[in-house]
């Protein structure tokens, strides 16, 4: 999956079927830049090269995404010398440990989850990070961020890069105040706006449109779902004993959690507002499936900060995301009015596979509050580094997250399916949500992903 701040496909592919291939989809060239064209007053502490050094960098983010990632660091190399080459793949998550174990990754990988990262750092792939990017980590993000890049020998390993906020709720301004709709404070309130949608809706309309297909990784939309009705049921403290296994996977809170949700999209009156039944959750692209809430045919639909890069009109025209627009979002609420909001999210790491100096200095860079705000900057995706300036993310749902991010009364916790093992958080958790929108009991669901949970 190519976009940033959802999940990524990971899926394990046989040695033989991945050694040959090389990370291919390499964005286009930028515009050539030098220093002389270039105010690099914040770039001189990172020195100058000589000879043009490339540092090779490989990850997930293609498309639009990649030309702006590109861009973020087209003044760092007019101003170093150093040539960064960006290739992205969908495939990336696949191959990198074999590439890694037969030598050929790229120097520097954007890791999209820390599953992912622990394997490789368990693995011995990764090098420990420079001092200069623990010196940023510690100035500029969370010890909780700082830890979700630290390897289970508690070496740490991989600065964080972009993040998101999960768990917001799309709906129409328009029709909210038409219809004098309001923003519901808590769980109870939400399930009494969806009753009251689901019966002022015309035929055909339903509250909420979901999508879970996202090809192998097809699920992954419902775990967000359920990781966030553990966070606001069971409290943070249930959440962490979840993701670590200190509770089981079919612990009663858990088995709360589904069937909360199971309330409202596995209830037939309630969704799946143009796109169709209960069944069709599994084969509605996750990408698309909000909007029918542009044509009136469902009213609510749940899903990250970065879907707001999703909103398409059917004939190309622009679509507002904002107070008064087209579009616009409201958080998940606590299960209590008044309750602390607690929020999930994810995020991607940075770590190298070889050592050097020009590694180092890109290393440090994109740790650092100086790229942040460049990234940012360029629009679409937003940082947990405190270093930024949260008016420069380009939207008001992206400043309301960074502010989120950078709250140290917040909430937060990591996506739980990205932190535990793959064999359950891309494995059995997806199959399970699949298997459980088709009809599977929820206890024989969490029970099947329980049994699943390594051993060791």
């Amino acid at each position: 999956m190519s976009v940033k701040q959802h999940r990524r496909l990971f899926v394990p592919i046989a040695a033989a079927a991945v050694m040959g291939l090389a990370l291919t989809g390499c964005t286009g060239d930028i515009a050539a830049q030098t220093a002389e064209d270039t105010d690099c007053a914040d770039y001189e502490a990172y020195g100058e090269f000589e000879g043009n050094p490339e540092v090779t960098i490989g990850g997930t983010i293609q498309d639009d995404e990649a030309d702006r990632l590109v861009q973020s660091w087209a003044d760092f190399q007019a101003c170093t010398g150093i040539a960064v080459n960006y290739t992205g793949t969908k495939e990336f998550e696949a191959q990198i440990a074999v590439l890694a174990e037969g030598g050929s990754a790229p120097d520097i990988g954007i890791i999209p989850q820390p599953g992912l990262f622990n394997k490789l750092a368990d693995a011995g792939f990764l090098e420990p990070a420079p001092e200069a990017v623990e010196a940023n980590v510690d100035e500029w993000w969370s010890e909780a961020w700082k830890g979700y890049g630290t390897g289970s020998d508690g070496t740490f390993y991989s600065a964080p890069l972009m993040a998101s906020i999960k768990g917001y709720v799309w709906y129409s301004p328009t029709e909210f105040e038409e219809k004098g709709y309001e923003i519901p404070k808590s769980l109870d309130e939400l399930n009494e706006l969806t009753a009251t949608i689901a019966a002022d809706s015309a035929e055909g309309a339903k509250p909420w449109c979901v999508g879970l297909g996202s090809g192998d990784a097809t699920g992954w939309p419902g775990t967000d779902w359920i990781e966030d009705y553990v966070l606001r049921q069971a409290g943070a403290e249930t959440y962490d004993k979840w993701v670590t296994h200190e509770i089981p996977f079919n612990d009663p809170a858990i088995v709360e959690a589904f069937n909360s949700v199971g309330e409202t999209i596995l209830n037939p009156d309630y969704v799946n507002g143009g796109l169709g039944d209960v069944t069709s959750l599994i084969s509605t692209e996750f990408g698309d499936a909000g909007l029918p809430i542009l044509d009136g045919t469902c009213s609510l639909h749940h899903q990250a900060s970065f879907y707001e890069g999703f909103w398409k009109n059917a004939d190309g025209s622009e679509v507002t995301v904002a107070p008064d627009g087209d579009v616009y979002a409201f958080l998940l609420p606590p299960a209590k009015a008044g309750d602390q909001q607690a929020v999930t999210g994810g995020g991607e790491f940075v770590g190298a596979f070889k050592s050097s100096d020009e590694i180092t200095a890109v290393l440090t860079y994109l740790s650092s509050d100086t790229w942040a705000n460049n990234r940012v900057e360029l629009g679409g995706v937003i940082s947990a580094n405190t270093g930024l300036d949260a008016s420069l993310a380009s939207s008001d749902i992206l400043k309301q997250s960074v502010e989120i991010l950078q709250d140290p009364d917040s909430v937060f916790r990591f996506d739980g399916s990205d932190l535990m093992p793959g064999a359950v958080g891309t494995d059995s958790f997806w199959k399970g949500i699949v298997g459980w929108v088709s009809g599977d009991d929820t206890q024989k669901v969490v029970d099947t992903i329980e049994s699943s949970w390594p051993k060791s």
